[in-house]
């Protein structure tokens, strides 16, 4: 199950475990074309993917997607709790740092805890366990000046310290882990000044912004049987900008 999975980096992630042969179940808020879109793409490469839609910034909205994820896939062996809240770019981009905050807050950090509790509750009575993957940023444990930055660092800080509490409160059955993007070329770059994008290049150890595969590899990787004695933990995808 991946959530806000209709384009960027949830999209990238469920093409990942559609191509490694997982039933991917595709989710999204009101974007039923792109979403729909990954799917085909999922079942061109053959896989199987479904869908479904959901507005993860409610309790009660999260708790019915992991029912309807459970029943549809028959058990939840991954969950990837990607949906996040877009306040960079179109309107949300003009509200003031309050509205953003209260946005963050309901479907980043409170949705994040909601899916994670119902979907970790499926996985312990599960004879295989789980995994749940989050989503925070790699500059929360570093800082980054500018209003929007610390609306972030506070919500995503969250997702990070909620993680590793988690991690404990569900193993030894289910493992709990965090990617943790850097500058990922997703919407936000695409609309970004030519001038900030090369500065963040050039700023980067490895000299380029990531892209979506970059973190679905992570991500893939976190999920697999490579990574079994890999819990509580956070990697940062983001060519060595924050280490």
């Amino acid at each position: 199950m991946v959530t806000g999975a209709s384009s960027g980096i949830g999209a990238a992630i469920a093409e990942a475990f559609g191509g490694a042969g997982a039933t991917v179940l595709v989710s999204h808020r009101d974007s039923a074309e792109a979403a729909s879109a990954v799917v085909e793409r999922i079942t061109a490469r053959g896989g199987r993917g479904l869908l479904a839609q959901a507005d993860l910034g409610a309790r009660a909205r999260c708790e019915a997607l992991v029912a309807q994820a459970r029943e549809q896939l028959g058990g939840l062996d991954v969950w990837v709790n990607n949906a996040g809240a877009d306040v960079l770019t179109g309107e949300a981009a003009e509200w003031d740092w309050e509205r953003k905050l209260d946005v963050l807050l309901a479907v980043d950090l409170k949705g994040t805890i909601a899916c994670s509790q119902a979907a970790g509750a499926v996985m312990r009575e599960q004879p295989g366990g789980g995994t749940i993957l989050n989503m925070s940023w790699d500059h929360v444990t570093a800082g980054m000046e500018g209003e929007n930055p610390g609306l972030f660092s506070a919500v995503k800080g969250g997702v990070l310290a909620y993680s590793k509490s988690l991690a404990r409160n569900l193993a030894p059955r289910v493992r709990v882990n965090v990617l943790c993007p850097g500058w990922i070329e997703t919407a936000f770059a695409r609309e970004a000044d030519p001038d900030f994008r090369r500065s963040v290049a050039d700023s980067t150890p490895l000299r380029r912004w990531g892209r979506p595969e970059d973190v679905a590899a992570a991500a893939l990787w976190l999920a697999s049987p490579g990574a079994a004695f890999v819990t509580g933990q956070a990697i940062a995808i983001n060519g060595g900008v924050v280490m």
